[in-house]
């Protein structure tokens, strides 16, 4: 098996495991800071112990040497990460998934914006292409049973907060910051706590929290190995399974019709980002079989 293929169904199956993520928020008998509160310490217990057995405390070392830039970083993604429970809550899945899709146009914007990287062509088709899409999506809210804008202005700030994440994470490149996932989770936990009636949701659904941790944590790890062996293109295309694969989840199991708006405007977001990762996945491959110029000897 070459390591492309392996990073293809690394990566695939750990995208596969996300994918209940939004059904397990729905089936858990509990508020949104109980859930976040399993959710974190669950899934973050068992990535900080597999942490722990392969890199040791070396790891969480090289992160806090990282500074201000770190700690932006981890408090970024704990706020993602507890975030998503509560758009779920609020909104329908379908409208929570699909305008998480749109990351990487909050990325390329903050990275105009903060790094002062230029945005191609594509990339300002994509931006109007998924803000179209969105707008469907939005429009939408006050008619499908389940979905409402409070929800979707939080899934669209966890989009916007989990894309400046990955900003100050390309600050970071040298240092692997695998060992801040478990802080941010158990730094989440412990912050909602306080809201949270943590004893009573466990007696009630204590199955279901085990087993969202169980496949958040085997998400999060193969996630965080795929991408090591496929282009960055790739990756967002694999990731977006998610975007069709979880709404139609939750509709099969607890009958949660997506709506007409969200299917329209989800349509709308995943086709305009296959096409711009398509684009960039081949231009990529372009770059890599063009002839460079010879510098040695003619023979």
């Amino acid at each position: 098996m070459t390591d492309h293929l392996k990073g293809l169904l690394i990566t695939a199956t750990g995208v596969l495991f996300i994918v209940p993520d939004s059904l397990f928020v729905r089936l858990i008998d509990g508020d949104a800071a109980s859930i976040t509160f399993w959710r974190g310490i669950t899934a973050g217990s068992v990535i900080l112990i597999g942490v722990l057995l392969t890199r040791g405390p070396s790891g969480f070392r090289e992160v806090a040497a990282t500074g201000p830039r770190g700690a932006l970083y981890t408090v970024l993604l704990g706020i993602s990460l507890s975030g998503f429970v509560l758009a779920v809550s609020w909104t329908s899945v379908a409208n929570v998934v699909l305008i998480l899709a749109s990351m990487p146009v909050f990325a390329a914007i903050f990275s105009r914006v903060f790094l002062g990287e230029a945005i191609s062509l594509r990339m300002v088709l994509t931006m109007i292409g998924v803000f179209a899409g969105l707008t469907l999506i939005l429009r939408g809210s006050h008619e499908t049973a389940g979905a409402h804008w409070s929800g979707d202005l939080v899934a669209l700030g966890v989009s916007a907060t989990y894309a400046a994440a990955m900003t100050t994470a390309r600050r970071l490149r040298e240092v692997s910051l695998v060992p801040t996932v478990p802080v941010a989770m158990i730094g989440a936990s412990l912050l909602v706590w306080p809201l949270a009636a943590p004893l009573e949701t466990w007696q009630a659904s204590w199955p279901l929290l085990l087993a969202h941790g169980a496949f958040i944590s085997v998400a999060t790890s193969l996630m965080t190995l795929g991408p090591r062996y496929i282009t960055a293109a790739e990756v967002a295309l694999l990731i977006l399974l998610e975007s069709v694969l979880a709404p139609l989840l939750a509709w099969a199991v607890i009958g949660e019709d997506p709506g007409r708006w969200a299917l329209i405007g989800g349509a709308v977001v995943i086709s305009v980002l296959a096409v711009s990762n398509i684009w960039a996945l081949r231009m990529s491959r372009r770059m890599r079989i063009r002839p460079q110029p010879r510098t040695g000897p003619l023979l």
